[in-house]
């Protein structure tokens, strides 16, 4: 591919993993308020899975062979139900904005994962990692976790959960291209199907439109889009410049919770958003290499 054309694709991918997933904590809140959470997730990724799976195969893609449907098998459990999954569990108790913060910390866990395969993160990317976690933790400073363990935990396994999927995806026999994001869901959300049929979780008696516009921007927007999105990124880019997201999504979210749920965000947290921007502008900065050999 020409390199003006897949420079192209990168900001077309980094935008929806920075704006798309961004307001996917707030479809998440607006999603639970009828769905439960396990259920929501499951057909979040199934209906999304199917319809790429189906696309893909009628256009002409293969039927993944038995070793990339085991390595899609392990990252449908590791990103879509225990990163995806446990986050929106969470979300049951915490505002859409926190469960963005605390997920910001993915780049630490991705950075100490890839070095297991010899990964060397540069002097710039280590200090655009502690600038941007600088911002969080002002962000997060008397916010709804304090004192609140166990959801601060469960966010930290959802984060490194979804950090040592993308870093093993490049290590482990996948599918090629889309169909990679399409086994993914598929599986992730059958997983989670099964999970929430274990838990007892029933079908909501009554579905707000604000859920089932939730549920359809989760599937489209969030799922068959920008899921795919990072699946381009993490083969094209370095592990942080895909993961950098996770700084600019608690930005979005703030906004999106100010313009649609009428939050209110402090002085000091406006500050703390700038600080995130300048993590992020080091890690994208670090070197010229951007796309990967």
């Amino acid at each position: 591919m020409p390199h003006k054309n897949q420079t192209l694709f990168i900001v077309a991918a980094l935008f929806c993993t920075y704006f798309f997933w961004g307001s996917t904590y707030l479809a998440l809140k607006f999603g639970i308020e009828s769905f439960p959470p396990f259920l929501l997730v499951g057909l979040r990724f199934t209906v999304a899975g199917i319809i790429l799976y189906g696309v893909l195969r009628y256009v002409g893609s293969p039927n993944p062979a038995r070793a990339q449907w085991l390595g899609a098998s392990g990252l449908g459990i590791l990103l879509p139900v225990f990163g995806n999954g446990t986050v929106t569990f969470v979300q049951q108790t915490v505002s859409s904005s926190i469960a963005a913060l605390s997920i910001a910390t993915a780049p630490i866990w991705m950075a100490i994962f890839s070095s297991f395969w010899g990964h060397k993160i540069s002097r710039q990317e280590w200090i655009g990692i502690f600038v941007g976690l600088v911002g969080i933790v002002l962000l997060n400073m008397g916010g709804s976790l304090h004192g609140d363990v166990t959801s601060a935990l469960l966010l930290i396994f959802a984060a490194a959960s979804w950090s040592f999927g993308s870093v093993l995806s490049k290590h482990i026999p996948m599918p090629s291209g889309l169909m990679a994001a399409a086994c993914q869901m598929l599986i992730g959300g059958f997983v989670m199907m099964v999970a929430s049929a274990v838990r007892g979780e029933a079908w909501p008696q009554a579905i707000s439109a604000k859920s089932w516009w939730a549920l359809a921007f989760l599937v489209v927007l969030g799922s068959l889009v920008s899921y795919s999105a990072y699946m381009y990124l993490l083969k094209t880019v370095r592990p942080l410049v895909a993961s950098s997201n996770t700084f600019v999504n608690p930005v979005v979210a703030f906004i999106v919770g100010i313009w649609l749920a009428n939050e209110v965000v402090t002085t000091n947290e406006y500050i703390a958003l700038a600080v995130i921007l300048v993590g992020v502008i080091l890690v994208l900065t670090a070197n010229n290499e951007t796309i990967k050999a």
